[in-house]
């Protein structure tokens, strides 16, 4: 429970943080390690309880303050959370009505570990994804939204974030041709164990039969563990272990992965995973590795890194971007404080490189040199001044579809191009921001022009309108793509508020809608009514595609707190 004033003393804030929704350790007296961060946007300005050098944030625990003298009773916390669930659906051809009901459960078994249980799992009221348009030969990334995979998310995380994952949440509840799979339920336990840091997770699928283009797909288990021992200065060591198994046959997917991070004195870090995969009909060149090292100061930010991805490499429960590859990252960047030149707070000259060779046969596939300042002003405005110079290259001899009817033809595509970016004071009640690049693509051309505008009024209504618009021109034809997108919100009260989501697509042709009127009680719980029109599908890779349908569902969950 969180209350606020602005009194004489200025604005305050007091958190009220039930003890059982935390986790820690038996016994006491205890020191925890805690810290606070406040973000002061009409000047530009982060404070926090205690002092950090300003390259890092509130991740870095090493520095946090201590909070002394706490002698905690012993916890118990059980918590039964029941949902009902009505949708009335209406298609291009057909009308569907359905109702649901499940639940979820949270119970500590030790104060430090705790069990998730879900039966029937159902995330209706998750606000839906941002629509993307791929314009380029590999996958789109889309986040996870739903809050039961994303509770202790950080745990599960192995590998190169958005690029090769060894689990992603979002392949479950999806099927391997984009179709949306009901989960059946299961169960999570995460916490600390003997100094550990643990994680086992699991959940089922149910079968689903064949319909039109798309094939049955069997029952699932999906079942991930994890282990995690924190080492001193900012080190650690982990290990993870991921399985996917459809029932019955010989249909599985497995990775075994190890990670770890050793810190060499302040500022210095070595990271590092190796992981491999078992897949029934792909022997061999089924690794992954990766090497890196980073030097953060509070004047200079140094990286460089090799990741390594073989062939048959496939964690089919995780996340890869592209598929077999070598690839070589390096990142210099500057952080200066003038004293007194025209307003600036700081600005941040940079380079970086990333280049991918395949795996096998050693054609460079991408080269991408970026050159770039940072000039970022007291007053909250900011400007991003870059230049890239670029390398694709599409190996064989077919060629790559960038748009329906316009393929690119193989071979390698040197080009330069310019960029810019810019933010007004996103403190203000209303803020502009505007992202540009211009240059060469694929042997020909690309203008990519992307403005925002965000408007605030007080605590109660925010609006956000943004515009993705390319016009490209390529040897073998032209094409204009548009992405129209806007967010509302507006809050009645701190528990009643509205969302909205419009997007525009013309790639697609297709508008589509989320509202949702929430009313929230407890632990999020509450009554959602949610509206789409131009209904959600599970696609490639996660992503969530768009159809011509439209829904309406309303669900309500409510929260027994039985030790309360």
């Amino acid at each position: 429970m969180v209350r606020t004033q602005i009194s004489e003393i200025g604005w305050s804030a007091e958190f009220a943080i039930p003890f059982r929704t935390l986790r820690f350790a038996n016994g006491g007296p205890q020191v925890w390690g805690l810290n606070f961060q406040r973000n002061i946007r009409r000047r530009n300005e982060n404070a926090f309880w205690a002092l950090l050098p300003r390259q890092f944030n509130l991740h870095r625990l090493s520095l946090a303050g201590s909070l002394v003298g706490l002698d905690i009773p012993s916890q118990r916390n059980l918590r039964i959370m029941p949902y009902a669930l009505s949708e009335t659906s209406r298609g291009v051809d057909i009308s569907d009505a359905s109702q649901a009901v499940g639940v979820d459960l949270k119970y500590s078994l030790t104060p430090s570990l705790t069990l998730d249980l879900s039966y029937n799992t159902d995330f209706a009221q998750v606000e839906v994804d941002d629509q993307q348009i791929n314009l380029n030969r590999f996958q789109l990334f889309f986040p996870e939204k739903r809050p039961f995979f994303l509770e202790n998310a950080g745990l599960f995380s192995v590998g190169s974030p958005q690029e090769v994952e060894m689990f992603f949440s979002r392949r479950i509840g999806i099927g391997p041709q984009g179709s949306v799979v009901p989960i059946t339920g299961g169960g999570r336990l995460t916490g600390k164990l003997g100094g550990f840091d643990v994680g086992v997770l699991s959940m089922s699928t149910k079968s689903v039969a064949a319909t039109g283009d798309l094939e049955a797909i069997p029952e699932n288990n999906y079942t991930v563990a994890r282990v995690n021992r924190e080492l001193p200065n900012r080190s650690a060591l982990g290990a993870m272990f991921v399985n996917r198994q459809a029932a019955p046959g010989n249909d599985f997917n497995r990775t075994t992965a190890i990670d770890g991070r050793l810190g060499v004195g302040r500022y210095g870090q070595v990271i590092g995973f190796a992981a491999q995969t078992s897949t029934p009909g792909l022997e061999g060149d089924d690794y992954a590795f990766k090497l890196g090292a980073n030097y953060n100061s509070e004047a200079w930010q140094l990286v460089a890194n090799y990741t390594d991805v073989a062939g048959n490499f496939n964690p089919e429960v995780g996340f890869l971007r592209r598929e077999n590859f070598r690839k070589w990252d390096f990142l210099i960047w500057r952080r200066i404080r003038p004293r007194n030149l025209f307003g600036l707070q700081e600005i941040r000259p940079h380079t970086s490189y990333r280049g991918f060779w395949n795996h096998a046969t050693g054609f460079h596939e991408t080269g991408f040199w970026h050159i770039d300042s940072h000039w970022e002003w007291k007053n909250g405005h900011e400007i991003h001044t870059g230049i890239n110079f670029t390398r694709e290259g599409i190996a064989g001899t077919n060629p790559f579809e960038i748009y329906p009817g316009i393929e690119v033809p193989p071979g390698t595509y040197d080009h330069v191009e310019t960029q810019l970016v810019a933010f007004t004071n996103r403190g203000h009640w209303w803020s502009l921001g505007w992202r540009s690049v211009i240059g060469g693509y694929f042997g020909g051309t690309r203008l990519n022009l992307e403005p925002t505008v965000d408007i605030r009024s007080g605590d109660k209504f925010n609006i956000s309108a943004s515009w993705s618009h390319n016009t490209i021109d390529l040897p073998g034809g032209d094409f204009i793509t548009n992405l129209v997108r806007t967010k509302l919100s507006y809050s009645f009260t701190p528990r009643l508020l509205l969302l909205g989501l419009l997007q525009y697509n013309d790639r697609d042709e297709l508008w589509s809608a989320n509202v949702q009127m929430r009313w929230l009680q407890d632990a999020n719980t509450g009554l959602f009514v949610v509206y789409n029109q131009g209904g959600e599908v599970a696609g490639p890779g996660g992503a969530i595609q768009t159809t011509r349908d439209r829904s309406l569902i309303i669900k309500y969950t409510y929260l027994f707190d039985v030790f309360r």
